[in-house]
């Protein structure tokens, strides 16, 4: 058992969901909405940022009832059933991979821009399988290490991104926002696909409550942790894309691959730019700490809840889930090894809706099973949240479908629904034989 000395308290779960959270994508991807919406891709953060805080309030909501590893696939199982939540399980703990693999691409890709024979191939691909398995073996360690590497790491990948608002705002030219809709930018599906493409810098939220049975008084932190992490991490965004905005223009915004590291070297030179470049690699390194702690135990939660084998959720003299460590990581570095960071990305967005929509659902379930909670957090407004949450999920959706040409991304990203299912299956047969 972990004792509470080694659980996490309410200020280590605020710094493990912003280092869950901020990560490559606020580095990399401003440019996509310049590119879609000249100046008023704004906007579209404003729109991500409002949808991800409904979503985290309903996570918030539905996690004042669990104190236990799981987190999505426990809300979809208490909610609607064994088989659904087994759905669920399996796609979060899929996903979870799938972006840890993404994050490990990531960290290889700005790595490769400082030493260019990173880049691909052989050394490519040692630099992620390097990467991943130190990883694992930090948290085979122990959870108290985790907690320390990921508190250190997360104060220090916010330093140079409070230094970029706090002295790019004194730069910021108001010309760059007008025309604030320029013409040409826009067509049909484009605000769909560069909303789902934003909403990757955002996802990672869903993970603090995956680790819950590792946390101190789950019930009452958890929702005030994920409160405070996305009002945090929303504010931030909106701060960095106007900053970049304001000081580069929409135009050379949107043909920027390091939009931050432009901007930052615009007003601060050479020493912006190395700033912004370390910066980025601590950040994108301090996810993938997140990540390798939480990924694990979306297996151990299907393990425990007997929907996957039971070895799964075996755990070492540091309560470590080494198994389940172990074998996310071997599926990680075959999936590292195998896409680009752009297609792993839009995968890794579509499929995590297959775990927010059900927990949106539940949330309203859950209303009519438990009633209002008495001693801790209670949405505002009934039903109105979750209902908003899930019209605006099926409306971004669908815009993303109708910018997707070969909607392979869609494919890719559900099809873990269709693969679960003979596992389920064949989890409830081994079962009833060994019973």
């Amino acid at each position: 058992m972990t004792n509470d000395k080694e659980k996490l308290g309410l200020i280590s779960i605020v710094l493990l969901g912003i280092n869950g959270i901020i990560g490559s994508g606020i580095f990399l991807l401003p440019n996509v909405a310049a590119a879609a919406m000249g100046t008023a891709g704004i906007f579209v953060l404003f729109l991500d940022a409002f949808l991800v805080i409904c979503l985290a309030l309903c996570f918030a909501q539905a996690a004042t009832h669990f104190d236990r590893d799981g987190g999505p696939y426990l809300y979809a199982k208490d909610a609607f059933g064994d088989f659904v939540g087994f759905e669920v399980g399996f796609v979060t703990w899929a996903i979870r991979i799938i972006a840890e693999a993404t994050m490990a691409m990531a960290f290889q890709t700005l790595l490769a821009g400082i030493w260019p024979a990173l880049k691909s191939g052989f050394p490519a691909m040692a630099t992620t399988t390097i990467l991943l398995t130190g990883l694992a073996l930090m948290n085979i360690a122990g959870v108290r290490v985790s907690k320390y590497v990921n508190n250190v790491v997360t104060v220090a990948k916010l330093v140079p991104l409070i230094l970029f608002v706090a002295l790019g705002i004194f730069f910021i030219k108001g010309d760059n926002f007008t025309p604030l809709f320029p013409g040409g930018h826009y067509t049909q599906g484009t605000l769909g696909s560069a909303a789902v493409t934003m909403f990757y810098a955002f996802t990672g939220f869903e993970g603090v409550v995956v680790a819950a049975g590792d946390m101190k008084d789950a019930k009452r932190n958890l929702p005030k942790a994920i409160a405070s992490v996305m009002v945090i991490v929303a504010l931030f965004y909106v701060l960095i894309q106007v900053v970049c905005t304001g000081i580069l223009g929409s135009d050379v915004l949107a043909k920027s691959s390091t939009p931050i590291q432009a901007a930052f070297a615009h007003f601060a030179g050479g020493f912006g730019s190395a700033l912004v470049q370390a910066g980025s690699l601590v950040s994108v390194g301090g996810i993938l700490v997140a990540s390798s702690y939480i990924t694990p135990r979306s297996g151990v939660a299907l393990a425990e809840n007997g929907m996957m084998p039971a070895s799964l959720a075996k755990r070492n003299q540091h309560n470590s889930p080494w198994v389940a460590i172990i074998v996310s990581l071997i599926i990680g570095l075959l999936i590292s090894w195998s896409g680009t960071f752009t297609y792993l990305a839009q995968i890794s967005v579509i499929s995590r809706f297959m775990q927010y929509i059900p927990t949106v659902i539940a949330v309203l379930v859950f209303a009519r099973k438990y009633g209002k909670n008495q001693h801790g957090f209670n949405l505002p407004l009934g039903p109105v949240i979750p209902i908003v949450a899930l019209v605006v999920s099926i409306w971004l959706l669908y815009n993303a479908w109708l910018g997707d040409t070969n909607h392979m991304q869609f494919i890719t990203g559900f099809g873990a629904l269709v693969i679960a299912v003979p596992f389920y299956f064949l989890t409830k047969l081994y079962k009833s034989t060994k019973n």
